[in-house]
C-alpha cells in the first residue's frame, strides 16, 4: 500500500516531460494524451518553448487546464549569451508559460564567476515577476563537489529563484539524494520561500518514494507538495500508473 500512496503523491508532484531534440506536435500531443486523470494528474508539463502555446491548446481540450506549462531557457548547456536567455524568457512569457526552467551558466561558477550566475538568475527572475515561478537548473551532477552545489544554491537563492532544480537530464549523472540532501540543506539555512525539483534518473515509484522520505525527514511532511516539491521526468510516469492500476486491481 505505501508503494500504491507514492505512486499517487508522485505523479501530483510530477513535471511531465518531454525535451528531446526530434520533438513535433505529435510528440507534444502524446505527451499530453499520457495523462490518465482516472489515475491522477501531474503538476505540469514541461516542453521546449516553441510548444507552450500547443500544451496550452490541448490540455485546455482535455479540461486540464490547471496543469501548469513549464518551458526550458538556456537550455541544456547553459552557454547561451544573456541577452538571448532573455528574449527566449519573455517569449515563452508572452506565450502562456507558467514556469521557466533556466539552466544557471554553471560553467562560469565552476570557473570561479558567480557573479554571471547571479546575474542570469536575477535578470531571469525580473521578467518573471508576476507571471510565472523561476526554477534553476543547476545541473548537480557536473558540479559534483558538495561546496560547488552548496555556492550553486546559495547564487540562485540569493539571486531570486522559486525553486532549485538538480538537472537538465542530459548529462551522465542527474538527480541524485546525495545532492538532493545538500540542496535541501541549503533551501533550509536559507529561511527562503525557495522549492526542490529533482530531475533525471527517477524513473521508478521506489527510486521515488527514496525523494519523497529523505524530502521529509529534512523538511517535514508540510513540503510534499506541489509547490514545494517536483519531480521532473517523463519514463516514471509508466511506473507510476503501473503500480496505481496493479493496486486498484
Amino acid at each position: 500500500m505505501a508503494l500504491y500512496e507514492d505512486a499517487k503523491l508522485a505523479l501530483s508532484l510530477m513535471d511531465l516531460t518531454s525535451l528531446n531534440e526530434n520533438d513535433d506536435e505529435q510528440a507534444i500531443a502524446s505527451l499530453i494524451n499520457s495523462i490518465d486523470p482516472t489515475l491522477g494528474v501531474p503538476a505540469a508539463v514541461c516542453v521546449f518553448p516553441k510548444f507552450i502555446a500547443l500544451a496550452k491548446h490541448l490540455l485546455a481540450e482535455r479540461r486540464l487546464e490547471h496543469v501548469r506549462v513549464a518551458t526550458v531557457t538556456n537550455f541544456a548547456d547553459g552557454k547561451q549569451p544573456l541577452k538571448t536567455v532573455l528574449a527566449q524568457t519573455e517569449l515563452a512569457l508572452d506565450a502562456g508559460a507558467d514556469e521557466i526552467d533556466l539552466v544557471l551558466p554553471y560553467q562560469q561558477l565552476i570557473a570561479g564567476d558567480p557573479d554571471t550566475p547571479w546575474q542570469y538568475v536575477n535578470s531571469s527572475k525580473a521578467l518573471c515577476k508576476g507571471k510565472a515561478k523561476l526554477k534553476v537548473i543547476i545541473e548537480s551532477g557536473v558540479l559534483e563537489t558538495e561546496a560547488l552545489i552548496t555556492q550553486a544554491c546559495d547564487v540562485a537563492i540569493l539571486a531570486g529563484a522559486d525553486f532549485i532544480k538538480t538537472s537538465t537530464g542530459k548529462v551522465p549523472i542527474n538527480a541524485t539524494l546525495d545532492a538532493t540532501k545538500t540542496i535541501l540543506n541549503c533551501i533550509k539555512r536559507s529561511e527562503k520561500a525557495v522549492s526542490f525539483k529533482a530531475a533525471g534518473g527517477v524513473k521508478t515509484v521506489a527510486q521515488a518514494g527514496d525523494y519523497l522520505r529523505l524530502t521529509e525527514q529534512i523538511m517535514g511532511s508540510d513540503w510534499l507538495t506541489a509547490e514545494h516539491f517536483r519531480f521532473g521526468a517523463s519514463s516514471l510516469l509508466t511506473d507510476i500508473h503501473e503500480t496505481i492500476t496493479a493496486a486498484r486491481k
